[in-house]
């Protein structure tokens, strides 16, 4: 009975994963110079409605993107860039932007966890899971670094969309999205499925990062987890942000001083 109950949750969860990456031609958007950019629009609420195509996009790094892959974003009317990589992030590889984009970094924690984040990787007997649900437990920066996320969200104008990424595209990004369709009525099954699809995206990515991390004598499983999308991590962040403000709802009124006048803007702005 329990094998069979298992066998049903894993069927469940890759169907819904499988839904998330059946319509990946409208939502992948494929550019030269980034990974995992894709559009967040598609996506049913709980109420009945969907999150508007063409108006708000994820991914990793863009400061390869070339002249294609601008004209692409200009052709998206992607006029606002959300960084929420660290500083020296920023600094070492500088977003590729078409003229006039208002860009705003999102820096918070980012420095520091990413020193300590390295020195942990070295570190004998290590565990990689560990590690990233040690990560995405932390909820010390997510206001800071998610408020001028918001902020900007509820900005963009009716004809113009937004993008914001971190370097992988997966796990500062991943909260962020997460965040965004959860403030919008998404189910969590459905946000969940959104966050692990990075791994079907960034598969060629992934691989390449595995194997360059091994190459500094880092464990290769300790490197496959670091560079996955699981669905454990995500639970830890919601867990944690459940324990410590007593719901995401609070986290979102209290911390990301969205009010209900907002709430109900980013509804209408991105909803139909």
């Amino acid at each position: 009975m329990k094998k069979a109950f298992l066998l049903l949750v894993i069927v469940a969860c890759v169907t819904t994963v499988f839904a998330q990456v059946a319509d990946s031609a409208k939502r992948h958007v494929i550019l030269n110079g980034a990974a995992n950019f894709r559009d967040l629009g598609g996506y049913k609420t709980k109420s009945g409605k969907t999150v508007k195509w063409g108006k708000v996009y994820r991914s990793a790094d863009i400061s390869k993107l070339s002249e294609a892959d601008l004209a692409a974003l200009s052709a998206r009317k992607i006029t606002y860039d959300v960084d929420l990589r660290g500083r020296e992030e920023a600094q070492e590889a500088p977003d590729k932007l078409n003229p006039g984009v208002d860009y705003v970094l999102c820096p918070a924690g980012s420095d520091s966890i990413n020193i300590k984040m390295r020195k942990i990787m070295m570190a004998p007997n290590v565990n990689g899971d560990s590690v990233m649900i040690n990560f995405y437990s932390n909820t010390n920066y997510l206001a800071d670094r998610y408020t001028p996320f918001f902020n900007k969200l509820l900005l963009v104008p009716d004809d113009q969309s937004l993008l914001f990424h971190c370097t992988a595209g997966k796990d500062r990004t991943g909260i962020a999205a997460a965040l965004f369709l959860y403030s919008l009525g998404v189910p969590y099954k459905t946000i969940v499925a959104d966050y692990v699809a990075t791994d079907y995206y960034r598969q060629a990515d992934n691989a390449r990062s595995v194997k360059a991390m091994s190459a500094m004598h880092i464990d290769p499983s300790v490197a496959t987890s670091m560079q996955s999308a699981k669905k454990e991590y995500l639970d830890a962040t919601f867990a944690a942000i459940n324990k410590k403000y007593g719901s995401v709802d609070n986290f979102l009124k209290n911390q990301l001083k969205l009010d209900d006048k907002q709430l109900t803007v980013l509804k209408s702005k991105y909803l139909e």
